[in-house]
């Protein structure tokens, strides 16, 4: 049954608190459905004020100033609360007074997950900038794209990344200026880059900058939504707060703020650059004041290393870390300081779910979220006072609501219980839109209703549970992977004719690419050669694990349009 219990806001603003309208111009608190079937939250409904995401974080940390905000796993290397603070004020007053940029322009944050990660963020947001994330893997064309679409300035990167940075704003044609971050001591900046050390060090009176508002974009991270190349999505300084008010109510927060013998810590192995990483491991944990334990990448080592060292209390986490940590090389004595598990980017099945509570003897408790970036991204989570219901992702957070559709009708009727459908949202953490496309934000929306493009359905709790996809996403470990973006690329390929990527069910990683192709006229078609030449082009975890099958011809309808279902009808044949 829902919880009734009285709420109250977890995030109190002790300077200032303004008066809370929701914002977000597809959403008003006062406009709730009164439609048959609509799920609604069982949740209070709860103000979100209009203040910039580091106004309240600022705020809300300003009293632990002497806590440790971020450590790099690796070398140690670390920042208080104190300093995340006084840095990124300092990178505000760099990139708005040494690098003349106003509010509104972009800077691209290329890094994996850092100690720097936060404070580089939150002075982007300070100066009312935007931030857009990338993947610290990209190839440089990857880079060079997202840097053209968004218009970034300024790019940050490691070091290390300098010549894949460098190459990439070459390859865009575009005056990037380049600041650069040590991993490690002893480092010296490349000739031609800027040293981010130096600019966070620098103290800029910055009284004279103006906060951003509410409505104004805080970040521009990248999406294929339901189809297509990857979007940026525009996601408001109020879409975020109201995300993070959304998971800090008393029934699904599960951290403690810091008292005088305790101080949560937090491994932040999900990237960063991911919404899930940037608003609930980076931005919700930073909220509580934990200790956050940054590793760059996932190493099986590494990660057993930071368990046993640092003893964390809570996980947040992919389905293919769970699957990971129910192995023989994870001891169950290394998870025993674990009390919650927060589990998202793709759904977790309940046998999987089941094995890793059996290994921990059920003293653990795993909760589920859904969302995607368009949502910023939590749109339901279970609560840690009902019961778990395996598999679910929860009921929708406050605020929210949520129906499930026949596709099949194109008035888009409401289904009821446990009847399959597309899970379409409407809330104040919903995206602005996508950058610079209209056509695409006005087909992702319907009647003020987001399209998500997931299949599922909603038991008699209230609890959703997403069991497909309409959209042709491929879910590499929590990773978006656009068809359409391989399809580019193995098209330039000169022995291809046509081509058609769909994702293939995959033990570890959930789904991997796997591409069918029709090879031009007398070319003599070399598969590893092709391999060699995606791989060179796309990120690692974009590259065809799958595999890659010659067909006569890449089945389409009559408008053009792949027909994926029948490529993944004949790649089920052919595993019979």
């Amino acid at each position: 049954m829902p919880v009734t219990r009285s709420l109250r806001p977890v995030f109190h603003l002790r300077k200032r608190v303004q008066s809370s309208i929701f914002a977000c111009s597809r959403y008003n608190s006062s406009s709730s459905s009164t439609e048959p079937n609509v799920l609604k939250s069982p949740f209070k409904s709860i103000e979100i004020p209009k203040i910039s995401i580091s106004e309240l974080v600022f705020d809300r940390t300003e009293k632990w100033g002497n806590l440790i905000a971020t450590e790099c796993s690796i070398t140690g290397r670390n920042y208080t609360y104190g300093q995340m603070q006084k840095y990124a004020k300092n990178l505000t007053g760099a990139l708005r007074k040494k690098f003349k940029l106003n509010k509104g322009d972009v800077v691209a944050v290329h890094l994996p997950n850092s100690p720097e990660y936060a404070i580089v963020a939150l002075g982007i947001l300070h100066g009312g900038m935007i931030a857009t994330t990338l993947n610290p893997i990209y190839t440089k064309d990857e880079v060079a794209r997202q840097l053209v679409d968004s218009g970034a300035k300024v790019i940050i990167t490691l070091n290390d990344l300098w010549p894949l940075a460098k190459a990439a704003v070459d390859l865009s044609k575009k005056p990037v200026t380049i600041l650069t971050a040590n991993s490690k001591e002893g480092q010296s900046t490349p000739q031609g880059a800027i040293s981010l050390k130096e600019m966070l060090q620098q103290d800029v009176d910055i009284s004279d900058i103006s906060q951003p508002s509410a409505d104004e974009i805080a970040f521009l991270p990248y999406s294929s939504g339901t189809t297509g190349l990857p979007k940026g999505v525009e996601l408001t300084h109020f879409n975020i707060i109201s995300n993070l008010y959304q998971l800090g109510i008393p029934d699904l927060d599960y951290l403690e703020v810091p008292s005088e013998t305790h101080q949560e810590t937090i491994p932040n192995i999900l990237p960063q650059f991911h919404i899930y990483g940037l608003t609930v491991t980076l931005l919700f944990t930073t909220l509580k004041g934990c200790k956050n334990i940054s590793l760059p990448k996932f190493d099986p080592k590494l990660f057993i290393e930071t368990l046993v060292k640092h003893r964390p209390s809570a996980l947040l986490v992919a389905p293919p870390l769970i699957i990971f940590m129910s192995q023989d090389v994870v001891k169950a004595e290394y998870l025993s300081s674990i009390r919650r598990i927060v589990c998202g980017a793709a759904p977790l099945g309940a046998l999987d779910e089941e094995r890793f509570l059996t290994k921990v003897n059920y003293k653990a408790k795993i909760a589920q979220g859904y969302g995607m970036t368009e949502t910023s991204p939590v749109i339901s989570f279970t609560s840690k006072w009902h019961p778990l219901t395996p598999g679910s992702s929860g009921q929708p957070v406050s605020n929210t609501e949520v129906k499930i559709v026949d596709t099949k009708d194109p008035t888009l009727p409401a289904l009821g219980p446990k009847q399959h459908g597309e899970l379409m949202v409407r809330g104040p953490q919903i995206m602005k839109g996508y950058h610079n496309r209209p056509k695409e934000t006005q087909d992702i929306f319907h009647e003020g209703w987001l399209r998500t493009g997931d299949i599922g359905f909603y038991d008699d709790n209230g609890n959703l549970t997403i069991t497909d996809r309409l959209k042709e996403l491929i879910k590499v470990k929590g990773f978006q992977v656009p068809p359409a973006e391989l399809e580019e690329v193995i098209r330039e390929y000169p022995d291809v004719a046509e081509v058609g990527v769909i994702g293939i069910p995959h033990e570890l990683y959930g789904e991997v690419p796997r591409a069918y192709i029709s090879v031009k006229p007398g070319a003599q078609f070399d598969e590893n050669k092709l391999h060699e030449f995606v791989k060179n082009k796309v990120a690692s975890y974009k590259e065809l694990k799958g595999g890659i099958g010659v067909i006569d011809s890449i089945p389409k309808n009559a408008a053009g349009k792949i027909l994926r279902r029948q490529l993944k009808n004949l790649y089920e044949q052919h595993q019979r």
